[in-house]
């Protein structure tokens, strides 16, 4: 009698259990916690500006930045408007500001292009000159920028804040893209290269979409960095015409007196455009600095 052997069936190593997103430990839950804890904490500020935005001078003076206010003050926030033109500061501010952002990336894609992939003579000492150049503080430059302006003829003009601003936010720029360049694909340089492409080619064809994320993220903090600054438009622009809305805010502040409501109604004011701006390029700045860490 013949008797057939079945072989038996090779052991199924067992299903690894992923843990649902919400049942992933304590960890997980106090992380999250500490950081909606933290943004709580970095909001403090600005609910205080928003409180003290809408109190009258007198409901302030009484109870102070903490209190209530027992009505709804909107002359403060139309007392900013009308005096310091906010119209006009707004135009000035995103007119500089986004000429300094186009103009410091294209600067900083050139000359990273030529340090990063031309490969130029002294190239390591050219980039350490350009962190030294991040490293100087405005207080040293502001004279000798302000005689330059005085001597050419640009002084208290927004084209002397745009070239002053365009050359700061490139030594930052080109130094970051010159590092990136440093690693570029030399396979799609030789490609390029052998298909008969020049190095204007190569530059708008090869290497420009390559770095468009990157580049993207550039413009958005070289106009945010822009807005905010102070110090040197304050020195740079001195006419009513011609100044930015930090300088303008800062005007609402006096030597002996201070209103506190109308300096808090201008600051939400002036805070609105710069939220707005992010808002509407958040998308694009999260999609860059994910294309960078994926690269």
């Amino acid at each position: 009698m013949a008797v057939t052997l079945t072989p038996s069936p090779a052991p199924v190593a067992p299903r690894r259990q992923v843990p649902d997103r919400h049942h992933r430990g304590v960890s997980r839950w106090v992380v999250l916690a500490l950081v909606v804890l933290g943004a709580l904490v970095m909001l403090v500020p600005f609910a205080f500006m928003l409180l003290n935005a809408f109190k009258s001078p007198g409901d302030y003076s009484s109870g102070g930045p903490l209190s209530w206010p027992s009505e709804f003050y909107t002359k403060g926030l139309r007392t900013y408007w009308t005096t310091v033109n906010f119209p006009l500061k707004l135009w000035n501010s995103a007119l500089i500001a986004g000429s300094v952002a186009v103009l410091g990336v294209a600067v900083s894609l050139l000359n990273a292009y030529a340090l990063g992939i031309g490969r130029v003579r002294g190239r390591l000492w050219i980039v350490g000159l350009f962190l030294l150049a991040n490293m100087l503080p405005q207080e040293a430059l502001i004279y000798p920028l302000y005689y330059a302006a005085k001597e050419v003829g640009l002084y208290n003009t927004r084209l002397a804040v745009i070239i002053i601003f365009t050359v700061i936010q490139s030594a930052f720029g080109t130094y970051l893209l010159a590092s990136v360049l440093g690693t570029f694909p030399r396979s799609l340089l030789e490609a390029a290269a052998l298909d008969g492409a020049g190095k204007w080619t190569v530059l708008w064809r090869v290497v420009f979409p390559n770095l468009r994320p990157t580049l993207s993220v550039l413009l958005i903090f070289f106009f945010i960095w822009t807005w905010n600054e102070f110090l040197i438009p304050l020195v740079m622009l001195i006419d009513n015409q011609t100044q930015t809305i930090p300088v303008a805010l800062a005007s609402l502040q006096g030597d002996r007196l201070m209103d506190a409501p109308t300096t808090n109604a201008g600051a939400l004011i002036s805070l609105v455009p710069a939220i707005l701006f992010f808002l509407i390029f958040q998308r694009t700045l999260a999609r860059g600095i994910t294309a960078g860490a994926e690269k």
